[in-house]
């Protein structure tokens, strides 16, 4: 059996390397290939494009890129002809995968989306398109299941993958000797993000922030790299902002968060990694002023951060935009550093976040998905 992923950044990377991972272990002699990253070829995977350069984010940015897309897209199909899988499946990164499950399913392959479009928060245009090209729905989230199931998609609601791998595996001796991390220093995480512009966007701001935070208390700051993004970026932006000290982490992510006192993260999957580790977590975003005006307008939920749509409350409080300041950010992490009871306030709330997220197993159950789709469309 063949099967073919797309990935187009560093979490769908992550999601489709589990994934693969689970199915090479009981089914060896599976061939996987696809467009994806570093975690995906480490689990086996094929890499036919290698996806480090796609970091591009919001309608400005992906308008300049938009010849590039067409040639991907392209070069993609020309794989798809030659390799003629049994199934191909879309992880995230919608905007360029929703295309692709259109051409492959043309092409007569059965098609499984997993971490599927965000058809609850906006562009519900596009549940009429995944009825339309998606065999199967491998959905992560309970409410993102019932919305599709209501758009009329053969949906699975298989449990959120997190649940499964969010956990440390030093214990927390191991983990401050293996950071270099001081006990009496208030140790702070600083997540900008997995795409290079948002990266340049946020962690400037983050760093200042992490300046003001400083006259506050002893600070102690840690950076985890994305794959996506090169150390070098990261030290020539700390560089830039001077006066702080910022260590760059590679690897053992759960550890280190276990060990901090607070997080600074931009919005998307860390910030509920972050909760699933009960760690305090400011969120922020910037997006340019036309993509923001267009979200403003087409967004119909609450809330930006995914702790948040799950219990329906800011628990992880956010920053979005013109809300993005030093200022804004010390004055919510400040009190997390200065004072333990509101941080351990927060924290009580962060415990109510993995209850929503179904049992563990969601690799497994995807992976067994994936398998029996494929041998549906050979019958």
């Amino acid at each position: 059996m063949k099967i073919m992923f797309s990935a187009g950044e560093a979490s769908g990377d992550m999601h489709a390397a589990a994934v693969a991972a689970e199915l090479k272990k009981n089914h060896p002699d599976i061939e996987m290939l696809g467009m994806g990253g570093p975690a995906m070829k480490r689990a086996g995977v094929r890499i036919v494009y290698d996806i480090e350069n796609l970091g591009v984010i919001g309608v400005v940015e992906i308008i300049k890129h938009i010849p590039f897309f067409f040639r991907l897209r392209d070069y993609i199909r020309r794989v798809v002809e030659k390799e003629k899988p049994d199934v191909f499946v879309c992880v995230d990164y919608p905007g360029f995968n929703m295309k692709l499950a259109h051409m492959v399913s043309q092409m007569g392959i059965p098609v499984v989306y997993y971490i599927a479009p965000t058809i609850w928060a906006w562009n519900k245009g596009r549940a009429r398109n995944i009825v339309r090209d998606v065999d199967c729905v491998a959905s992560i989230f309970p409410f993102e299941a019932e919305a599709y199931r209501k758009a009329g998609a053969n949906v699975t609601f298989v449990g959120h993958p997190l649940v499964d791998t969010v956990h440390p595996v030093m214990t927390e001796q191991e983990a401050m000797t293996h950071f270099g991390a001081r006990k009496e220093a208030k140790r702070i995480l600083l997540m900008p993000g997995s795409r290079k512009n948002e990266v340049r966007d946020l962690l400037p701001v983050m760093l200042r922030a992490g300046k003001q935070l400083m006259k506050m208390a002893d600070c102690q700051f840690f950076m985890p790299r994305a794959e996506t993004i090169p150390e070098e970026m990261l030290t020539s932006l700390i560089e830039q902002e001077g006066d702080i000290s910022v260590t760059i982490t590679e690897g053992h992510q759960y550890d280190l968060m276990s060990i901090c006192t607070a997080c600074i993260a931009s919005s998307g999957t860390a910030t509920l990694e972050t909760a699933l580790m009960e760690l305090p977590t400011v969120l922020v975003y910037k997006l340019a002023p036309v993509t923001w005006f267009l979200a403003k307008h087409l967004v119909h939920v609450k809330y930006a951060g995914l702790p948040n749509l799950l219990l329906n409350r800011e628990v992880t409080p956010e920053l979005l935009q013109d809300a993005v300041t030093p200022e804004h950010i010390v004055e919510i992490a400040g009190a997390w550093i200065t004072d333990e009871t509101k941080r351990q306030q927060n924290i009580q709330e962060l415990k109510e976040v993995r209850s929503k997220l179904g049992d563990s197993g969601a690799v497994r159950r995807t992976g067994e998905l994936i398998l029996n789709t494929a041998r549906i469309g050979k019958e």
